[in-house]
């Protein structure tokens, strides 16, 4: 028997008696013994580092390798959460989830079962859903969702909305309605990606110099923020200095 495999197995032993001293999910003795080398790293990783640096560092950590053991286990949690409660919380939260894997027609149908009675006109789920019609390139729809949510939500205010509202004029065609929405996000737009669209949609229509005049604005005022601001920021910076 060779020394590494010696070792492997004391290490293997010594996890798998802390996993049943502790108290800990007794599947992590499964991980470690039928794993050799994935399943003692995982657990050192999500049970052992986070007690001893308890730090944000280590509950990202954490939270990735349990994502990468089980990639569906948020959401079945929500998709249960939300057969039992169907409450605005546990709908968004569903969506999202199928959202971010790029479920859209599954996501829309989590957010749209959601605007029924008292929350028929929900801010947070016609937003949702918009963002869904979007992805599937349905920007009619995208653009009468946002309609829907601003008319019986007038006091709602986000950007996100506002600047997808811009994008779906644009998709949809109506280039000048959509030049309007994007002025306005100039100057609220807390990221680079408003700008940006700006100065695109002005150059397809031919106004280089406007074009030029707000993608150097944006580039010039970016050299002026904090470095984590670039750093966040990055893609949409990267796009504006080719174009520009």
């Amino acid at each position: 028997m060779s020394a590494y495999l010696i070792v492997s197995l004391l290490i293997q032993a010594a996890l798998i008696a802390h996993c049943i001293r502790s108290g800990r999910n007794f599947l992590w003795i499964w991980a470690i013994a039928l794993i050799p080398l994935a399943g003692p790293l995982a657990y050192i990783v999500v049970e052992l580092l986070p007690a001893l640096l308890r730090g944000e560092t280590a509950r990202r950590a954490r939270k990735g390798m349990r994502r990468a053991i089980d990639p569906d286990k948020e959401l079945r949690q929500a998709s249960a959460q939300a057969a039992m409660s169907g409450d605005v919380d546990s709908r968004k939260r569903l969506g999202e989830q199928l959202f971010d894997r790029g479920q859209f027609a599954q996501s829309a149908q989590a957010f749209a079962g959601g605007l029924t009675g008292i929350f028929e006109h929900d801010p947070t789920l016609l937003m949702g859903l918009a963002r869904c019609q979007f992805a599937q390139g349905q920007f009619a729809a995208a653009r009468a969702s946002l309609d829907r949510l601003i008319e019986h939500n007038p006091d709602f205010k986000s950007t996100e909305g506002h600047l997808l509202y811009a994008r779906s004029l644009e998709q949809e065609g109506e280039a000048e309605r959509a030049l309007q929405e994007y002025a306005v996000l100039e100057g609220s737009y807390p990221g680079a990606e408003a700008r940006l669209r700006y100065g695109l949609l002005l150059k397809r229509l031919g106004r280089t110099e406007d074009a030029r005049r707000v993608l150097k604005e944006l580039l010039d005022s970016a050299q002026l923020a904090p470095r984590h601001y670039r750093k966040a920021q990055a893609r949409w910076l990267e796009w504006a200095a080719r174009e520009l």
